[in-house]
């Protein structure tokens, strides 16, 4: 490809600047970084723009402002998923979070599982919970990578080989520096950037770009029929409409499940902050659906049929439908600020996922099992070195093995991470299911929607459910955490009428509040 000047000097510049923010975090909000509360939460000290920034650049990633486009442009419809789900997220925030925080507060839990240990009582089940954010987390960050990977190469730098590799390696170093020395304030400062390069870009791509191809109603018009809305389903099945309808429900669910959304919420400086950024979160929502737009943009400008993008399009297939759209229709200049915008939109929730990796490992496993008797310092220090590790294996996936299996192990992220609701999101409002009975209950979700990803091939995550001879196709995340639900349920029945085993909770009502 093209080498493009204009935009790489732009892009270089944007990327120093923020490498600088991120350094001097540090000193932002000064706190003892030896300690992980600080380093790993921000002293729980932001206020409500910073946590709207922070949630926004941390939810809103470099994969999704090409993979939702990506979608859109090669499946149509379906792809647009995305907004309902963000939507459908925030009363949920508002809601439980709250909640959460508060009772994190209280008793100094950093992490999710933190909380289901003190609630439970029940160490297999909170270790349950740790293994599987960290495991769940672990290709997100990947997948991040793969987009700044991806935008790398359409400025026209050779990923190939040892030397090709080399820019996304200078982006992971400065990642893993800043990260290690600033905790979650460098993220916090840099998704202000961030998010007020998507603005631009998103605003002046919904403008400028359909203004180019004749307007909304020629994009609509080149674009098929059957790729603008969701297909009529066939007789005796429920077809795309419960898939649509089950990927943005079991999506919202799972959302805020993830470690770096926990760690996003539980970085707010009081639940009153969180309520207020449930409240104004949805302004991305509006963003995501114009950005889903450009899928469409993409397709009528033909960009996928020209000369001077087929090898892109070969090497990154559709997820360079929108490096290739503003390619064919920005200057050079406005080009690296687009691709700034998806390459810092890589970085901050790169590092807030790694912060979360390292919270949970820290905290629940190394503290847990392997020194119980580390010292604050060695807490934090522990943390840092396992967000080093955890970056430096999402490199590794991307660099030496095919991006298609972190793709493939995101997939299967969403559907075992959905897996801790039971435990986490009930456990906020009762006491009353059994620890053992969750345990079992998520055992049999990971082992279900394991199994329906390998009947699918680890190519997606739509299953088709028979019910009585009728077909509901839907996402295995949403079917597996029923399930999952249904066996905890059942199964505190029955040891509640045969075992008097108590099991311990540390929190009172009032902690709630």
């Amino acid at each position: 490809m093209t080498m493009q000047w204009t935009a790489t000097y732009v892009f270089v510049g944007l990327f120093a600047f923020v490498t600088i923010m991120g350094f001097a975090a540090a000193r932002w909000r000064a706190g003892d970084l030896n300690h992980i509360n600080e380093w790993g939460l921000g002293g729980q000290r932001f206020g409500t723009m910073v946590t709207w920034f922070l949630l926004g650049g941390d939810l809103y990633t470099a994969y999704t402002f090409i993979a939702v486009p990506a979608l859109v442009f090669t499946a149509g419809a379906i792809g647009f998923f995305a907004v309902p789900y963000t939507i459908l997220v925030y009363p949920l925030v508002f809601l439980i979070f709250p909640r959460m925080w508060s009772v994190a507060k209280r008793h100094g839990f950093v992490t999710a599982s933190d909380f289901v240990k003190g609630r439970y009582g029940h160490h297999g089940l909170a270790l349950a919970v740790a293994i599987t954010g960290i495991v769940a987390t672990m290709p997100y960050i990947a997948l991040q990578l793969v987009g700044l990977e991806t935008v790398i190469g359409a400025l026209g730098f050779d990923t190939h080989g040892a030397m090709g590799h080399m820019p996304l390696i200078i982006a992971f170093v400065i990642l893993a520096a800043f990260t290690y020395s600033s905790g979650l304030r460098a993220p916090a400062m840099i998704a202000i950037v961030k998010d007020l390069l998507i603005y631009i870009t998103v605003i002046a791509a919904v403008v400028i770009i359909p203004a180019k191809l004749g307007g909304y109603a020629a994009i609509f018009a080149a674009v098929p029929a059957e790729r603008l809305t969701l297909a009529t389903p066939p007789a005796g099945s429920m077809g795309a409409w419960s898939a649509y309808a089950t990927l943005a429900f079991g999506s919202a669910l799972a959302l805020f499940l993830y470690p770096h959304s926990m760690t996003g919420v539980l970085s707010a400086s009081s639940g009153h902050v969180i309520r207020r950024n449930a409240a104004i979160l949805p302004a991305y929502s509006i963003v995501l659906a114009l950005l889903s737009l450009l899928g469409y943009m993409a397709y009528a400008s033909g960009v996928a049929t020209k000369p001077e993008f087929i090898e892109g399009f070969a090497k990154y297939g559709p997820n360079f439908a929108v490096p290739a759209l503003f390619l064919d229709q920005f200057h050079g200049w406005f080009v690296g600020v687009a691709f700034a915008a998806i390459g810092i939109g890589a970085l901050v929730p790169a590092a807030i996922m790694s912060i979360a990796i390292a919270n949970l490992f820290t905290r629940n496993i190394y503290k847990e099992y392997i020194r119980p008797d580390c010292t604050s310092e060695d807490e934090a220090r522990m943390a840092k070195l396992v967000s080093l590790v955890a970056k430096a294996g999402a490199l590794f996936f991307v660099l030496a093995l095919d991006t298609r299996l972190a793709i493939q192990l995101q997939l299967l992220g969403g559907i075992w991470i959905i897996q801790t609701l039971p435990a986490v999101f009930f456990g906020l409002y009762t006491r009353w299911l059994d620890p053992r009975a969750l345990l079992v209950g998520w055992a049999v979700g990971i082992g279900t929607g394991t199994w329906m990803a390998w009947t699918l091939n680890f190519k997606g995550s739509i299953w088709p459910l028979e019910i009585f001879g009728y077909t509901v196709p839907g996402y295995a995340a949403f079917f597996t955490v029923i399930l999952n639900i249904v066996v905890a349920v059942v199964l505190t029945l029955i040891l509640k009428a045969v075992s008097k085993t108590v099991h311990s909770d540390v929190t009172v009502a009032t902690d709630y509040a």
